[in-house]
């Protein structure tokens, strides 16, 4: 609990900005579907025969996964706040149409009747009769609207619209528990006020209703712009970067204190980034340096002329105990060592992203033209655990792994791919639930180690230097082995559209910061 007072206490700015934009974004696609949900739940009251298409239609809308729209949208509607308040709108339809077609509909018939008999309107019988009698099924199904959309708003953050969702994921990529809370407890939260203040309203009379409508109809406007003022004018270069970057030593924050650039941020998951940049979303992303995309969207890599980022050489590593006692297998991933160079290694990831080849089939093909493949042995020994992070590179590197210690070894092998961020996988590996995983140097020095300032500056220019310092520290802090690295050096890399670094003659980061 204390630390999380501690960060909520560092990052009050942070909480507070997150916590407008989650409430932006629920707010704003709540109104839209009542705005829509309850004039369509009024009109197949009046037309039985379509209210059993619509409703189902507004179910199917209920049943895509969440991620799954988001994606289904971002083509259409880019990313940032469109396609996160639309998604939010379509998951708010159904609670609120479907309440008030039943609250009207199950009206006692006998005082729809007295109400026809002493003269009244079909108007009139809607205002002064219908609606006030079903308006509580209706603010249930308005209630049940508003906490499915504070809940779903996290994802938002996946698509660079914002809100608490950011916490989260920035969380679960580092495995940081308190960061996890800093965001669920809040949307928790809302939630629950939402909830609260909709049943207030429920039962308040009509006149003390229309007097709070007024001053409602001027927070409106003011919550929509405190949500979408600062994502509209905010200033200096516009940058995507994914959870882990923002949170992870070696990212965002290096970068800002070696080069002391200022970025208006968005945060995008690592699939999003390249596509954003390429379609002008964003002017700068955190890539990776063999990812296969930077070539396909036609992006430049910026020269770290200042060297923020260490080398990031691939290795994989494994229990100490577990390299000492297999030999064998200690030789057969070492069969990889310096064979993988980076346009290798870049052309193995783009024919996965871009060609839609397995990573099983990429890695297949890769061992056949070094003369490495060879068919499974017969199996019936151990079963190691090969592990890896959520990108397409780790996937190809968990089937080239698997592939030779299945060929040379009689041992089984269950892979773990897509475990999530560098801390899941190397506290899988500490645990003993993994066996092993590819890691990176750089991610070993900074992320896991975190040396002291003196020694950081003396060997981050220095690839071998690197690499002998996290072999050496984690075999003594963590019973941890480094085996030889396969060759190619995945850095951090800031990277723009070709065109427009050509345009304006940038570089390297310096010249981006010259050009802010």
């Amino acid at each position: 609990m204390g630390e999380l007072i501690t960060f909520f206490s560092d990052n009050q700015e942070k909480v507070m900005e997150q916590v407008l934009e989650h409430i932006g974004l629920t707010f704003i696609s709540l109104l839209l579907a009542a705005v829509i949900a309850i004039p369509a739940g009024i009109f197949i009251t009046r037309r039985p025969r379509l209210s059993g298409g619509v409703l189902a239609f507004t179910g199917i809308l209920q049943t895509i996964p969440s991620i799954a729209l988001l994606g289904f949208l971002i083509p259409i509607l880019g990313i940032g706040l469109k396609p996160a308040i639309f998604a939010l709108f379509l998951y708010a339809l159904l609670p609120i149409l479907r309440n008030t077609y039943t609250g009207i509909s199950e009206v006692d018939a006998a005082v729809k009747e007295a109400a026809l008999g002493i003269g009244l309107s079909k108007g009139q019988l809607l205002r002064q009769v219908e609606l006030p009698l079903a308006l509580p099924v209706i603010f249930a199904g308005l209630r049940t609207a508003t906490v499915i959309n504070v809940g779903v708003a996290t994802l938002a953050a996946y698509i660079g619209a914002g809100g608490l969702g950011e916490f989260i994921f920035g969380g679960i990529a580092l495995n940081n528990a308190t960061m996890i809370l800093a965001g669920a407890l809040p949307a928790a939260l809302l939630a629950i006020i939402f909830d609260q203040l909709l049943a207030l309203l429920q039962n308040t009379n009509a006149r003390k209703l229309s007097k709070a409508g007024k001053p409602l109809l001027l927070i409106i406007p003011l919550l929509s712009s405190a949500y979408f003022w600062p994502q509209a004018y905010a200033p200096g270069w516009s940058a995507g970067f994914p959870p882990e970057f923002m949170g992870r030593p070696d990212g965002y924050q290096k970068v800002v204190d070696t080069y002391g650039v200022d970025f208006t941020t968005t945060i995008l998951n690592n699939a999003l980034m390249y596509k954003a940049v390429y379609e002008s979303e964003v002017d700068v992303i955190s890539g990776y340096a063999t990812d296969g995309r930077v070539e396909a969207f036609r992006l430049r890599q910026l020269e770290d002329d200042r060297h923020a980022f260490p080398p990031y050489y691939c290795a994989p590593i494994v229990q100490k105990k577990l390299a000492e006692e297999n030999k064998k297998l200690t030789e057969t991933l070492n069969l990889l060592a310096g064979r993988i160079n980076d346009s290798v290694m870049t052309v193995l990831n783009h024919r996965v992203d871009f060609d839609k080849i397995s990573p099983e089939q990429v890695a297949r093909d890769f061992l056949k033209a070094e003369g490495l493949w060879r068919a499974d042995q017969k199996q019936g020994g151990e079963t190691l655990i090969i592990g890896s992070k959520i990108f397409t590179e780790q996937y190809i590197l968990v089937e080239l792994f698997s592939q030779l210690i299945n060929g040379y070894t009689d041992y089984d092998v269950d892979t773990r791919p897509g475990l999530g961020g560098t801390k899941i996988c190397f506290d899988a590996l500490r645990n003993g639930e993994i066996d092993l995983y590819p890691e990176y140097t750089g991610t070993g020095l900074q992320v896991l180690l975190n040396p002291p300032q003196d020694t950081l500056e003396r060997i981050i220019t220095q690839p071998d230097a690197v690499y002998q310092y996290v072999s050496r520290e984690f075999e003594a802090q963590y019973g941890l082995k480094w085996l030889a690295p396969l060759g190619f050096n995945n850095t951090y890399a800031l990277m723009m559209r070709e065109a427009q670094a050509e345009s304006m003659d940038i570089k390297s980061i310096s010249d981006l910061i010259r050009q802010q």
